[in-house]
């Protein structure tokens, strides 16, 4: 059964997290979800529940615990209102919340060690590709990364296989924007996959945005679930 988990974080407030597990006594995989700027909401947990029913452990923390309260999620129509949370994140406050998901993570008796993932959406994409340079995982994917060109830097550090969507009709992420990520991945000769759907635009694998395309959604979760396959 689902749960709600409070985790200690360095130098911050407490951060509730979702966890969904697989039946059974394990040891299992494990991979963090990450949200998208909308919270932990119903779809970020319809995707731990997925994750979990392919046999992982799932765990999607609340990276917005320092400005709103536990349990925030904000409309898709309504960005407004979550800009002043979106917009007081860092780097170093995300590393510290991969590192706390981490770590219960790695303390837990039935989780592989050695078998940890993260995958992210929007937001979420981006703070795959940190966690992948923070900590030590197995794999990493990252749906449509907002910004992902500014930490692209961050490359240096990955110590996983990235996996990288992205929707060929997005007018927030240009091409030239990949473009920075994917030099900066091969200067330091790193593994990835990079893929580019034409026909999708922003936010193309959520099934409660307009933007949502099925047949991308289906042909991107096809994908990911074989990487995960391979690599955890």
């Amino acid at each position: 059964m689902p749960e709600t988990i409070t985790l200690s974080v360095k130098n911050s407030s407490d951060m509730n997290a979702y966890v969904a597990r697989p039946e059974g006594e394990g040891p299992f995989p494990a991979i963090m979800v990450f949200q998208e700027a909308f919270g932990v909401n119903h779809y970020i947990r319809n995707i731990a529940d997925r994750v979990a029913k392919e046999g992982y452990i799932a765990i999607a923390p609340e990276l917005f615990h320092r400005t709103a309260p536990a349990g925030f999620t904000g409309a898709y129509n309504d960005f407004p209102a979550i800009m002043p949370h979106f917009q007081a994140l860092t780097t170093e406050a995300l590393i510290d919340d991969v590192n706390a998901s981490y770590s219960w993570l790695q303390a837990q008796r039935n989780v592989q060690k050695d078998k940890i993932g993260c995958i992210g959406f929007c937001l979420g994409g981006r703070v795959s590709f940190i966690a992948n340079s923070a900590v030590k995982l197995a794999a990493s994917v990252s749906f449509y990364g907002g910004h992902m060109h500014t930490i692209a830097d961050r490359s240096a550090t990955l110590s996983a296989p990235q996996l990288l969507f992205w929707g060929g009709k997005d007018q927030h992420i240009l091409p030239e924007h990949i473009q920075i990520v994917t030099d900066a991945l091969k200067k330091e000769n790193k593994d990835y996959i990079n893929v580019v759907i034409s026909y999708a635009d922003h936010g193309f694998f959520c099934d409660e945005r307009p933007t949502f395309h099925p047949q991308a959604a289906k042909e991107a979760w096809g994908m990911t679930k074989e990487f995960f396959k391979n690599r955890l």
